[in-house]
């Protein structure tokens, strides 16, 4: 009799406690530690969130292991840029999209196309050059051998923060989906971290209106500012990759037009990012005596260093960019 009453007891103790949520055990895995920390911003304690690629890494030169494929086989959701970032995960990626586990954060984002962008500039520079255009064609040749992404869609939507509120909007979305019990906390944790991206971009417009029109003017390491220009005013006149993939490739004759165009515009600083190698743009640097800048374009810094989350990213570059052209 005894044995009945305690079997009875423990039954109606699992009947009165709450059911298991998926929140318990949410694994989520963000491509990139910028995604990753608007995941942790909106998922907050219900997610377990890890970070495919590591802070300071490429992430255009990211190759992943035989663990990351372990890890996206073990995720509930795989939170990814989209727009070609994630190029060198594309078939682990697949295995995980039949499913329907992949989050497109940027997905309803209008892309800026890049060979658009500088259909101009490049004719510009073959009228400049009409004297030396075998020698042009003969690079240009070479550079698209080795490049991965010359034409397309520009993937860095997040450098404006208008676009980071998609990316928040899709990954509340995705984990109210998956964890419909805590639905109302992600759409609160939504919506807050979204008035401050309102506020981050009201703060950016006061901070480049202290420089004058005529000088914001963009030197970069590769296609990663043209959200950013955009959005606030700046003209990029020149980058050291031409592409928004820094896999790709840069001809002699590309270099020399660069280091011309920041001699003949006084351009005062180049601006690189703190996860791209400096070679090529210290040797820049050194033939025009202008500054050298390093900006977070692509990752955030450790937690001890000046950008450690989204926001904090923003404002230091926007803080050094401001700083660099005054």
């Amino acid at each position: 009799m005894r044995t009945v009453v305690v079997v009875i007891l423990a039954l109606l103790l699992a009947a009165c406690a709450p059911a298991a949520s998926p929140s318990d055990g949410l694994k989520v895995v963000a491509t990139t530690p910028i995604l990753a920390d608007i995941v942790s911003q909106v998922g907050g304690e219900h997610v377990q969130l890890s970070v495919l690629i590591p802070a300071g890494t490429d992430p255009h030169a990211f190759e992943p292991t035989p663990q990351d494929a372990a890890r996206l086989a073990e995720a509930d959701l795989v939170v990814v840029n989209g727009l070609g970032l994630e190029e060198s995960l594309t078939s682990l990626l697949h295995e995980v999209e039949e499913d329907g586990r992949v989050v497109i954060a940027s997905e309803g984002i209008d892309p800026l196309d890049f060979e658009h962008e500088h259909e101009g500039e490049h004719e510009h520079e073959h009228e400049e050059e009409h004297e030396h255009e075998d020698e042009h064609e003969h690079d240009e040749e070479h550079e698209h051998e080795g490049e991965h992404h010359h034409e397309g869609q520009d993937p860095h939507v997040w450098m404006n923060p208008l676009n980071v509120s998609v990316w928040v909007d899709n990954i509340a979305a995705a984990l109210s989906a998956a964890d419909g019990a805590n639905a109302s906390e992600y759409q609160a944790n939504a919506d807050a971290y979204k008035a401050h991206l309102v506020e981050l971009d009201h703060w950016i417009h006061e901070q480049v209106a202290m420089l004058p029109a005529a000088d914001r003017k963009l030197v970069t390491d590769h296609e990663s500012f043209n959200y950013f220009a955009e959005q606030y005013g700046f003209e990029i006149v020149g980058v050291l990759i031409p592409s928004f993939s820094t896999l790709s490739e840069v001809s002699a004759g590309e270099l020399a037009e660069l280091e011309n165009t920041i001699t003949t515009q006084n351009v005062p600083a180049i601006f690189i990012g703190a996860s791209m190698s400096p070679g090529l743009a210290e040797r820049v640097s050194a033939d025009t005596g202008v500054a050298l800048v390093v900006l977070y374009g692509e990752t955030l810094s450790g937690q001890e260093g000046p950008a450690p989350s989204y926001l904090e990213l923003m404002r230091y570059n926007v803080s050094s960019i401001v700083d660099a052209l005054r």
